[in-house]
Parts: C-alpha cells; structure tokens; sequence
C-alpha cells in the first residue's frame, strides 16, 4: 500500500465531509428494552426536544470535523491514527442525533456545511501547531462538550427517555475521548484560547438550536 500525500488525505477529507453532512448513516443501537417512543410529549415538549437534540447533531459534524483537520495536519502517524479512531467511533453519535431528530420530526440544522467547514479549519490549524496542542484542543473540547451534555440531560422534556439515553451515552464516549487525549500527551491550552473555543462553541450551539 502506498504512502499517502497530504493532496490524498484532502481528497479523503472532503469525501468524508461530504458524507457527513448529506448521508444520513446507521449507527449501533442506542436502545435499551425499558425505553420506548414516549407517546405523552406535548406540542412545545417535541419542539424542545427536536431543537436540542439538532444543536447536538451539529455539535458532532463539526466534530468529525475537527478531528479529521486534526488528521490532516497531524505530525506523527500515532497521532494522526488517534483522530481518525475518535471520528470513527463518533459516527454512532451522528447517526443516532439524526434518528432521534427524525422521530420526533425535525430537521438538522441548515448550517451543517457551515459548522463542518469551519470547524475543519480550525482542526487543521490546530494540527499545525504541533501533536501536542492538537491533542490538547482535542481534550478541552471534549470537556466542553461533557459540560453541555449535561446541560442538555437537565433540559430535555422529562417524557423524552429515548433522547436521553442518546445523550448519557454520548458523554460517556466524549469525557473517555478526553481521558485518552491527555493521555496520549495532551498540552493544557492557554486560558484565553479556552474562552475563544466556548464563545464560538456558544455561537454554533444558538444558531443551530433556531436553525
């Protein structure tokens, strides 16, 4: 097997951005025998539901994202095996948002092209830098992420189980992506970069939960 080029690895970057954000893909089952459709969600109930559940779904394209910017600017092979790992197993929490979102009737959010672009660059500028800044962005997102989680658990209509399932399983997997970052040598990031990183995550999660 050849050696791949960086212009190869675009070409397979753009290929799985692409996928990510117009296939609607199979995840693992999140289901569980004591979780059913909830059948008791009032009209305004649904509607939170369907808006978390899309700012989540956006919240992992543009993980996919940046893990595989991290890929592609990635220094060492370990590291760059490390990010593309993390997206693979981050394509249950896709599939699953998306799922959830079309039970309940909803859309994903409109901007999708938008968050995976952006956030793209950002993992590749952030691969730039070197491994061990890239592992650390990798580390403080997922922290983030975990923090968001659960402010979501607290949110989502009681009525809505099969939701919340979704969302203790993904920040299991997010706080052990964390765990694996800083052990594989994770830098701390700076204050202010970890401020920047929660104002633009704030911005994505607000627009999204319109739409």
């Amino acid at each position: 097997m050849r050696k791949l080029s960086l212009l190869d690895r675009l070409i397979i970057t753009v290929d799985q951005g692409i996928n990510t954000v117009f296939t609607r893909r199979a995840g693992q089952d999140y289901d569980s025998p004591n979780v059913t459709l909830p059948v008791n969600l009032t009209a305004p109930e649904r509607e939170l539901s369907v808006r978390l559940m899309r700012v989540n779904h956006a919240g992992e394209v543009a993980a996919q994202a940046l893990y595989r910017g991290h890929a592609l600017t990635a220094h060492m092979p370990a590291v760059r095996a490390h990010m593309e790992r993390a997206a693979d197993e981050e394509n249950d929490h896709l599939a699953w948002c998306a799922s959830r979102i079309h039970e309940l009737g909803g859309h994903t959010s409109l901007l999708n092209p938008l968050w995976y672009a952006g956030s793209l660059a950002i993992g590749a500028l952030a691969g730039k830098a070197g491994d061990k800044w890239s592992l650390g962005f990798v580390a403080e997102t997922e922290h983030q992420v975990v923090a968001h989680l659960d402010e979501h658990i607290a949110r989502l209509p009681e009525g809505d189980a099969p939701s919340r399932v979704i969302l203790e399983k993904m920040r299991a997997d997010e706080a052990r992506h964390a765990k694996v970052a800083i052990k594989a040598g994770a830098a701390p990031l700076p204050g202010p970069v970890k401020k920047l990183m929660g104002l633009v995550s704030r911005i994505m999660t607000r627009t999204a939960y319109w739409i």
